[in-house]
């Protein structure tokens, strides 16, 4: 088959447990878009917490693109230009917003060069490897700015692109379906890891922002392989001509998948890249 596109996830995808993308991945991603190939981001990131990534697989100067927010914006790496955005309304913002005051969480919302957030000092998660400040790996991984908003609700009036929710595990597996219940079947809601659940406008996936862009180019779905770990990669696999899942992926994305490739440690997608290019 030829391959005209690779479609990767960032987080347990691209990069590995330091956060880094690995030399022989790098290498393997400039390689294949040398050969015409086109690398595509596409992650639950705002846009800009991908632009590091970008620069570091030049994906300017090859003419790659970003699908960011899950899916609700698509960005043309060379001209800067947005090919595609989806945007929850005003007003479901706000209702989310206001829903979600009843419950223990950290929503987080974010506009031009800021990200908002009720209260920079309620930070902490307890994961497995111990405490963990989600607000401060949120605005840097982002590349925000921090503001502190006290009511979310009444002072959002523009469109949000993601509603980002953060919680402990637990406490989201025991009420999410609580926190959407007000909006099924008007929005899209879903995990992104056990401690985040997230809000976008009704129909959008990765997969969807894709199909929105790449026919335009000459790039069709059985000429591309994607990559991902998590349930927000579903789309993006089931989409592909060749859906690979990595060796650290959820299960429910590796019953779904082509393909299982090495974990994000171990060079899973340049390992895959030799099998088909």
């Amino acid at each position: 088959m030829t391959i005209k596109a690779i479609v990767l996830d960032i987080d347990g995808t691209l990069l590995n447990d330091e956060k880094e993308i690995s030399e022989k991945t790098k290498q393997a991603l400039i390689d294949a878009q040398e050969n015409g190939i086109k690398v595509i981001l596409a992650s639950g990131r705002p846009t800009t917490g991908m632009r590091k990534h970008v620069e570091e697989l030049q994906l300017d100067k090859y003419e790659g693109f970003i699908v960011s927010f899950n899916g609700a914006c698509v960005v043309d790496c060379k001209t800067e230009e947005i090919l595609f955005n989806q945007a929850m309304s005003v007003e479901d913002g706000k209702a989310i917003l206001e829903h979600l005051k009843q419950f223990d969480v950290k929503p987080m919302i974010d506009k031009d060069d800021y990200l908002y957030v009720n209260d920079v000092f309620d930070n902490t998660l307890y994961l497995p490897t111990g405490e963990f400040n989600i607000i401060e790996y949120e605005s840097r991984g982002g590349n925000f700015k921090l503001c502190e908003i006290d009511d979310l609700a009444a002072f959002v009036d523009f469109p949000l692109n993601k509603i980002l929710i953060a919680a402990d595990a637990q406490y989201l597996q025991e009420n999410h379906k609580k926190i959407q219940a007000p909006f099924e079947g008007r929005l899209n809601a879903m995990f992104t890891a056990p401690f985040y659940f997230e809000f976008t406008d009704k129909g959008i996936d990765k997969a969807k922002a894709l199909d929105s862009v790449l026919p335009d180019f000459g790039i069709h779905a059985d000429e591309i392989i994607s990559f991902g770990d998590g349930h927000n990669d579903r789309s993006i696999i089931e989409y592909a001509g060749v859906g690979v899942a990595m060796a650290n992926a959820v299960d429910d994305l590796k019953e779904a998948a082509d393909e299982i490739t090495l974990s994000n440690n171990e060079d899973g997608i340049a390992f895959m890249l030799e099998k088909y290019l």
